[in-house]
């Protein structure tokens, strides 16, 4: 999501390179680009508009700052100004027990899925969710929910007899009050697209229920219309805040631009994949900072943190500074990384990586990567070398690679640890301070075997 936005704004700031001060002349092209990219992002008309102005008056006239050039003096008030129009400040669920969230939107966008998604992130904060199955007319979501939900050891009540869906939703919050759950989550019924029935029945079930947060759940790949569509359901039913899902697709992002501007409803929570744990907080600044490439360090952190085990992390660092690390030690990484999100993902995360075109030919790498050195036993893992030509084939043959994919990965792990071993002792400590003092050089890649 929003790689053409980042390309296309990238290139319109670097227009304003070795520029010396900021005029209506070098400004005119660089902010009628910026304008293009917001429009072709399927960004409102009118909030593209807003916010080229708003841009164009903070920066013209603007003095250069000593060591700091025009383009990124531009990109700090274009970053400023995402931040403003993504919603600063944000915001979380309010914070009470019990807790009860209204799940709405049209049919497809994701309520079900989201609801159990929200229950999971709910329980990690301290609380006890239960779930409610609200969507009466497709038997296909009520047991999507349960299936859901016993995945993740949810409790959720159901009636598949009754049509009465504010009676179900009062059911529901009884059977959540007498299993001792704080917080309880309503999924809803959708449609194709808005109309009277599905208002009158969220009406309804609102004034039966009483929710404290009601979240429309909207598919970002709507793009302008889902704004439309925010807007017709806050009008109706009240919205307290907005799950942006699907923004692991190829969704334009001009929905995530637009609908708080235009709605006056904070995005709360956006879906980045299809798993549980592809469910986040909306940080505003976050996502300003990854659509002008800048990366999102914080939230990697974030994700490493929660995904990966930290002694593990340090028995594997310490391996690899002793130049002990085997294929064995590879694999785990791998799978380690896996548990972060898909590649694609982690590159937008890291400063510059949006310029990296990460696709289904790394990832498909990745996995055959792993494939290969699940193919080879134990020994093999551990030494290397002992792969002669039959254990070459063999691999391949078991990981559905060719032999040369097997040579490939080989090849790289070997170059891996002979760059190790130089690493050691006081020369590997100056070869990190020059590497250091360079900025690292490359970006690292090539150094994964088989990416």
């Amino acid at each position: 999501m929003l790689e053409t936005l980042t390309d296309k704004l990238g290139g319109a700031l670097r227009n304003l390179r070795g520029v010396g001060r900021l005029t209506d002349e070098n400004m005119a092209e660089a902010l009628r680009e910026v304008r293009s990219a917001l429009l072709s992002a399927d960004v409102h008309f009118r909030v593209a508009r807003d916010f080229v102005n708003n841009v164009k008056e903070q920066c013209v006239g603007q003095e250069v700052v000593k060591s700091v050039s025009p383009g990124q003096m531009v990109v700090k008030i274009i970053h400023d100004e995402l931040v403003q129009l993504l919603g600063e400040g944000g915001g979380a669920l309010i914070e009470k027990k019990p807790l009860r969230v209204l799940m709405v939107g049209l049919h497809g966008s994701g309520k079900t899925t989201s609801s159990v998604k929200l229950a999971r992130l709910l329980r990690k904060n301290g609380y006890q969710p239960a779930l409610v199955a609200c969507d009466v007319y497709r038997p296909a979501a009520i047991d999507q929910l349960e299936r859901l939900a016993q995945d993740e050891g949810l409790p959720v009540h159901t009636d598949r007899k009754s049509k009465d869906v504010p009676r179900i939703g009062a059911d529901g919050t009884r059977f959540a009050k007498e299993r001792n759950a704080n917080a309880v989550i309503y999924d809803t019924a959708g449609r194709l697209q808005i109309d009277g029935d599905l208002i009158e029945e969220l009406r309804e079930l609102r004034k039966r229920v009483q929710p404290d947060e009601v979240l429309l759940v909207a598919d970002s790949a709507l793009g302008q219309e889902a704004v439309n569509v925010a807007r017709t359901f806050h009008e109706s039913v009240q919205l307290t805040g907005i799950v942006l899902t699907k923004l692991d697709g190829d969704a334009r992002g001009g929905a995530a631009l637009s609908m708080k501007s235009i709605t006056g409803v904070p995005i709360k929570f956006i879906g980045t994949g299809e798993k549980p744990a592809d469910f986040e907080l909306f940080h505003p600044d976050r996502m300003a900072s990854r659509i002008l490439g800048m990366g999102d360090v914080v939230s990697l952190v974030e994700k490493a943190q929660e995904n990966i085990d930290e002694k593990e992390a340090e028995k594997m660092a310490a391996k690899m500074r002793k130049a002990e690390f085997d294929l064995e030690d590879f694999l785990k990484q791998l799978q380690q990384m896996k548990k972060l999100g898909p590649l694609s993902s982690i590159m937008d995360m890291m400063p510059g990586g949006a310029g990296m075109k990460v696709g289904d030919k790394e990832e498909n790498q990745l996995k055959r990567t792993e494939a290969i050195i699940q193919s080879m036993t134990p020994r093999e893992r551990a030494n290397p070398q002992i792969i002669n030509g039959s254990r070459r084939l063999r691999v391949a043959n078991g990981s559905g690679s060719q032999v040369r994919d097997v040579n490939t990965v080989l090849k790289q792990f070997g170059q891996m640890r002979k760059m190790m071993k130089m690493m050691k002792g006081k020369k590997g400590k100056r070869m990190m301070q020059q590497m250091a003092a360079q900025g690292g050089g490359g970006g690292g890649r090539g150094m994964l075997p088989g990416v």
